[in-house]
């Protein structure tokens, strides 16, 4: 095992941060890690913008509702966009389509994905702690307020980066046969499911709040609720996809 993978497997999220600031050339080296990932017909339909202003930072935690966005030195935007190609297709004199189809959204939360599992690793390296914000896209609105952002420009995921006041332990995942299927998908996967609630159980008894997976994943997917608001900010952004229905 070599130091890149070790450093990719010992990944935890930290929710407390050192005041101390990010030197600039250490935010570069993770921006340019960030834009050096793959995306699709290299077209890299996404952007990031970097908030490092203390006020605006109070501001964004206050609406998300994480604390630990004011407290790190550092906060990243990441975020679908499709405002360079439409610019790029209108000098051409063609105009953006896309913005119609579902394929779009895809393509560009991917490309987000994995650039920011770049960064992640990038910042991780220099021993800097992160925690991915989720939590963006449920204010949405007033997040593209706040950063200015244009039609067409839509934030998937933010990213808190700054040098940790704590050490955690790994937070257990499920069986790796749960997750890597050889040759073909296995249906069963109560074995494992069950397997990893024994783990996570174990794990969860020394934090304030203890939840099964099962209960932290019905929290989000046993209803609908917050999609309506994150499908009417993404039709203010300038995508519909309802058309393709």
């Amino acid at each position: 095992m070599n130091e890149t993978i070790a450093t990719l497997k010992n990944h935890y999220s930290v929710r407390n941060y050192l005041p101390d600031p990010i030197k600039e050339e250490q935010l570069q080296a993770i921006i340019e890690a960030a834009q050096a990932a793959p995306t699709w017909g290299n077209a890299q339909q996404l952007s990031i913008v970097g908030v490092t202003d203390v006020d605006k930072k109070k501001k964004l935690s206050e609406i998300i509702g994480q604390p630990w966005i004011d407290q790190a030195p550092v906060f990243l935007s990441f975020n679908l966009d499709f405002h360079r190609i439409n610019q790029a297709l209108e000098a051409d004199g063609q105009s953006f389509e896309a913005a119609e189809n579902v394929d779009t959204l895809l393509v560009g939360t991917t490309d987000v994905g994995i650039a920011m599992g770049n960064a992640i690793a990038a910042a991780e390296s220099m021993g800097l702690g992160i925690v991915p914000i989720g939590a963006i896209r449920t204010r949405s609105e007033e997040i593209v307020n706040v950063l200015d952002l244009p039609k067409y420009v839509f934030p998937i995921v933010g990213l808190v980066i700054g040098y940790p006041d704590e050490i955690n332990e790994r937070k257990p995942r499920l069986p790796v046969h749960a997750f890597y299927h050889k040759e073909s998908y296995q249906h069963d996967q109560l074995e494992a499911i069950q397997q990893y609630e024994d783990a996570i159980k174990t794990y969860m008894q020394s934090r304030p709040i203890q939840k099964t997976w099962t209960e932290t994943v019905a929290r989000y997917y046993s209803h609908d609720k917050g999609i309506p608001q994150t499908s009417q900010s993404l039709e203010k952004q300038g995508f519909d996809f309802r058309k393709n229905d």
